[in-house]
């Protein structure tokens, strides 16, 4: 969900609550143990590799998510692409495309229930003066009932993932399927 009217958004809350998380962490082991300063060095150290490591750089992004993006852009390939995190790779992957003939029903099915994704679709509408045009939305699922990790994760890495992909037109975030509806496509594409 996007705070409409200001520069608000879930990435700001989600930042924040690994920051808490974070801290908390850390103040509760060094007050339950007696730690040197080589060992706390080294508990901030891990800490940071763990969780903050990815906060600022994101994950990596497989070559072939930006080269089935731009098959969809540009050669009209695929009506849409959901992407994901492979946490072992640490970079965003192609889950799965769709054909040019696909519904935006058919996209929405695509994302799972419980855990976060990205997507690509490619909405096609007709304008008020009767004109074909094509908008590339951007789709940064999260729903309100998968893990906090996951949604930490993949608010941390949006933004360069995003960055990657050059040429979307607009951008959602959506946390249930109400707030990426063919009606706030049709909305943001006027």
């Amino acid at each position: 969900m996007i705070i409409t009217g200001t520069n608000f958004s879930i990435d700001i809350e989600l930042r924040i609550l690994l920051l808490y998380f974070f801290l908390g962490c850390f103040l509760r082991s060094v007050l339950s143990a007696k730690l040197t300063t080589t060992s706390i060095s080294k508990l901030l150290l891990d800490a940071f590799e763990l969780g903050l490591g990815n906060a600022s750089s994101g994950m990596g992004v497989a070559e072939h998510s930006v080269n089935t993006f731009l098959e969809l852009q540009r050669k009209k390939v695929h009506r849409y692409v959901v992407f994901k995190i492979d946490e072992i790779k640490q970079e965003v992957v192609v889950e799965k495309t769709g054909g040019p003939a696909e519904s935006y029903d058919d996209f929405t099915a695509s994302l799972p229930e419980s855990d976060c994704r990205y997507a690509v679709y490619d909405f096609d509408f007709v304008t008020s003066e009767n004109c074909q045009k094509s908008k590339i939305f951007f789709v940064a699922w999260s729903p309100s009932v998968s893990r906090i990790r996951s949604k930490m994760l993949y608010a941390t890495s949006k933004d360069r993932f995003r960055r990657e992909l050059q040429g979307i037109h607009y951008e959602i975030q959506a946390t249930d399927p109400t707030e990426m509806d063919l009606e706030v496509l049709r909305e943001r594409a006027n």
